[in-house]
């Protein structure tokens, strides 16, 4: 049985379903479409969450799918800043609480702004991390979006 998350935790309390899928995790290969491939889900159906800066409100999360690349034009203007830059690596431990190829858009160390590419909502489930390196979190993509209060934005 997959070990249950902080992330899994929030979800349970909220009454929200979902599925925890395990995978071996290929320390040379952390990318989202290698994680997608493991799990039996296509990259567009599987979100990577991205941690990035703005130069007006700070810190905030974005999930893309994982066979596409964050548009940082589109994530400034859906968030309210004039620039927004992906934070260093070495920052995303500290920021969230998570580590690089397991960083959570649920359940990190605070709450930041969340925004979801629109691309979710054609399909019945995605999955994103669980907080953890090696498990994914499977659930409906409004599921994801209420716990979170992702805002809904085309960024990929």
């Amino acid at each position: 049985m997959p070990t249950k998350t902080n992330a899994a935790r929030i979800l349970d309390a909220a009454g929200i379903h979902y599925e925890l899928r395990e995978y071996e995790v290929d320390e040379d290969d952390l990318s989202a479409p290698r994680v997608a491939e493991k799990i039996g889900m296509p990259p567009e159906q599987v979100f990577k969450t991205l941690v990035a800066r703005g130069d007006r409100l700070g810190v905030l999360m974005a999930s893309i799918p994982a066979n596409t690349e964050l548009n940082l034009k589109a994530l400034a203007g859906a968030s309210g800043n004039k620039k927004v830059e992906l934070v260093a690596v070495k920052e995303v431990l500290g920021l969230t609480g998570y580590i690089r190829g397991g960083v959570s858009p649920i359940g990190g160390k605070k709450a930041y702004p969340f925004y979801l590419d629109e691309t979710a909502i054609l399909f019945d489930v995605i999955s994103v991390s669980a907080g953890v390196r090696g498990c994914q979190l499977v659930l409906a993509p409004d599921d994801l979006a209420r716990v979170t209060e992702a805002v809904y934005c085309g960024i990929s």
